[in-house]
C-alpha cells in the first residue's frame, strides 16, 4: 500500500538549485518585492549585515515545489497532488544571491483519508557550503489516489 511505502521511505536529498540574480529578479518582479537587499549587491553589502544581496525567503520556500518533483515523481496510484499547507516554517539563514540550495525531505507522518493521503514532510533546505540550513519546515502534501 502506498501509505506504508511512504511511511518507510528513506530521506531524500534533491539536486542543487541555483538562486542566481536572474531567478531572484524574476521572483521580485512576480511578487513586486523589489527591496534592495535582494537586487542591489553593492548596496546590500554596504548597508546590511548579510555581506551582499540575499534571495527572498519566500523564493527559497517556493523552490520546495521544484524539489518535490524529485522526491515524489511517479508514485504509483497517485492521480494528482496539491500543496495542503505548512504546520511550521522557519527561515534559519539567509541565502546569498548566486548560492546553491537543495532539499532534504523526510516523511514525518502519513494521514489516510477517503481517496487521498496527507503526507507530512520534514524539510530542510540546505545551502551549499553552509553549516546551517536556509529553512526548516513541516510541509503537508495531499495526494489524490486513482
Amino acid at each position: 500500500m502506498l501509505a506504508d511505502d511512504l511511511r518507510g521511505k528513506a530521506p531524500v536529498t534533491t539536486d542543487w538549485f541555483t538562486l542566481g540574480p536572474e531567478r531572484v529578479q524574476a521572483f521580485a518582479d512576480a511578487t513586486e518585492d523589489w527591496q534592495f537587499i535582494h537586487l542591489d549587491e553593492a548596496r546590500a553589502a554596504a548597508e546590511t549585515p548579510f555581506g551582499g544581496a540575499i534571495a527572498h525567503g519566500f523564493l527559497t520556500l517556493s523552490m520546495l515545489s521544484a524539489m518535490s518533483y524529485q522526491v515524489v515523481d511517479a508514485l504509483p496510484g497517485v492521480a494528482s497532488s496539491v500543496n495542503y499547507g505548512f504546520d511550521r516554517i522557519r527561515f534559519v539563514s539567509p541565502v546569498r544571491v548566486g548560492s546553491r540550495i537543495r532539499g532534504l525531505f523526510t516523511v514525518a507522518s502519513v494521514d489516510e483519508r477517503d481517496g487521498a493521503l496527507d503526507v507530512h514532510w520534514d524539510v530542510e533546505v540546505q545551502i551549499e557550503g553552509a553549516e546551517r540550513p536556509a529553512l526548516a519546515a513541516n510541509w503537508i502534501t495531499r495526494f489524490f489516489l486513482e
